[in-house]
């Protein structure tokens, strides 16, 4: 591929660039189960729902983080355009949600499907930097460890660029992490021009 083709595809998005890990009330960490490619391809086209039983070795395995690929959304992407040249109003994308909504996320998404408001489990703003994936600097990192104060099987997740509504940058669909009171959930969401 010459230098200009690769100059004109730009793409915003890491393999597998989000992680959850779960701590119990202790800080010990609590198993999520990570699913594979497979289990992804059937919840993506909505066979399998995120509440499917976590049958090892056939749709996964057990281990101590989840790591999941993302979803651009339009909207992500027209606010993105806007962040770098100004042409627009979107703020920063500075913010993560959780929900339970079981809905295969897609491009034309603008909210997460059943977005968590209660529990600890509410939106927040995130801890943003930039770190280090190829080159010095290239990915934008957003952090945030929600304290879990219920019971919840949260089964999405979003970046988003305001503390209610504003704009979904990107949205994802996973297996069910099963949270308790006193558990703690951290989402760490990498987003990497390529």
């Amino acid at each position: 591929m010459s230098q200009k083709s690769k100059l004109a595809k730009v793409q915003y998005e890491i393999q597998e660039n989000v992680t959850y890990e779960l701590k119990d009330k202790d800080g010990n960490i609590k198993p999520i189960f990570q699913e594979n490619g497979l289990f992804r391809f059937l919840m993506n086209h909505n066979i399998l729902s995120p509440h499917a039983p976590k049958i090892p070795f056939l749709l996964g395995h057990w281990s101590t983080e989840k790591k999941v690929p993302n979803l651009m959304t339009n909207a992500g992407f027209a606010g993105v355009a806007s962040r770098i040249n100004g042409s627009g109003a979107e703020a920063a994308f500075t913010y993560i949600a959780t929900g339970t909504g079981t809905t295969a996320a897609a491009a034309a998404d603008t909210t997460l499907q059943t977005e968590l408001s209660t529990l600890g489990l509410s939106r927040v703003s995130a801890t943003a930097s930039r770190v280090t994936t190829t080159q010095t600097n290239d990915t934008a990192q957003l952090a945030t460890t929600f304290t879990v104060t219920g019971t919840a099987a949260v089964t999405e997740s979003g970046a988003l660029n305001a503390a209610s509504a504003g704009v979904l940058l990107c949205r994802q669909v996973f297996s069910a992490i099963n949270v308790v009171n006193g558990d703690s959930l951290t989402i760490t969401w990498k987003v990497k021009a390529a």
